[in-house]
């Protein structure tokens, strides 16, 4: 594993998902799945999502029509969340899930909206609630 190819995966992975989300990823790494965490800090978010190629909104885009297509919800999730975090907006969301309906079918393009219907509802009751200070 290379160590600097980690530190930077991990900081863009904590920048488009948020602290919460990769703390809770890493905090269940046992002796079974450790690698795969290793991998996808690395890799995915290292030496891909770290590349200058691309700006990580259209990053983002990329991955909410793949995931769609695919039909990952769990991931999904995540991904919208990344994607607003980003500076996508909800409408450019939807134009993508438009995209996964024309390219991926109708089913997955229907389940897409809906979790994205899902993360939106979440982050506007997490907006809503008074500090607990």
């Amino acid at each position: 594993m290379s160590r600097e190819l980690f530190e930077k995966g991990l900081k863009i992975r904590t920048d488009v998902l948020g602290e919460a989300y990769v703390q809770k990823a890493l905090s269940t790494m046992d002796d079974f799945n450790q690698p795969l965490q290793e991998l996808v800090t690395e890799y995915c978010w290292g030496a891909v999502w770290g590349r200058e190629g691309l700006d990580k909104a259209q990053r983002s885009m990329i991955n909410l029509a793949m995931i769609g297509t695919l039909n990952r919800p769990h991931e999904l999730k995540a991904h919208i969340r990344g994607a607003l975090n980003n500076g996508l907006t909800r409408a450019q969301i939807a134009e993508v899930f438009l995209q996964v309906m024309i390219y991926a079918g109708v089913p997955a393009a229907v389940d897409s909206f809906r979790l994205a219907r899902e993360v939106f509802a979440e982050l506007d009751a997490a907006a809503q609630k008074p500090d607990a200070t």
